[in-house]
């Protein structure tokens, strides 16, 4: 079982690894009532709504198996709620990433791009 503390150490690898791939950061932990999103970021000519899921290495479900169709629901409905909120002339995309912490604290990260596909 991982801890807050877990948790925000994830986010924090996963915000550093997109930005040490090009991303701007935007956003972390956006909030408008009760939708939230981890990260927002831009790169090239698209908007990045990346979804942080982090688990233990010993974990038995996927990060993938993680976006249940409820997940994936509200994920939508908050980058909706984005949009309308901003004015964004970029390409919206869904993605993942995937952070496993070993019991000794070390971090892997698995960026999975598009990992929910809309048609916006």
């Amino acid at each position: 079982m991982l801890s807050e503390e877990h948790g925000r150490m994830g986010e924090e690898a996963a915000t550093e690894w997109l930005r040490q791939h090009g991303y701007q950061i935007c956003e972390r932990n956006w909030r408008s009532g009760r939708y939230e999103l981890d990260i927002v970021a831009t790169r090239f000519d698209v908007i990045h709504f990346v979804e942080v899921k982090c688990r233990a290495d010993n974990s038995f479900l996927s990060p993938e198996q993680t976006l249940t169709p409820t997940k994936v629901r509200s994920l939508k409905r908050a980058v909706a709620a984005y949009l309308a909120l901003h004015d964004v002339d970029l390409n919206p995309q869904i993605d993942l990433m995937a952070v496993t912490i070993s019991e000794m604290g070390d971090v892997t990260l698995e960026y999975i791009p598009e990992a929910v596909v809309s048609r916006w």
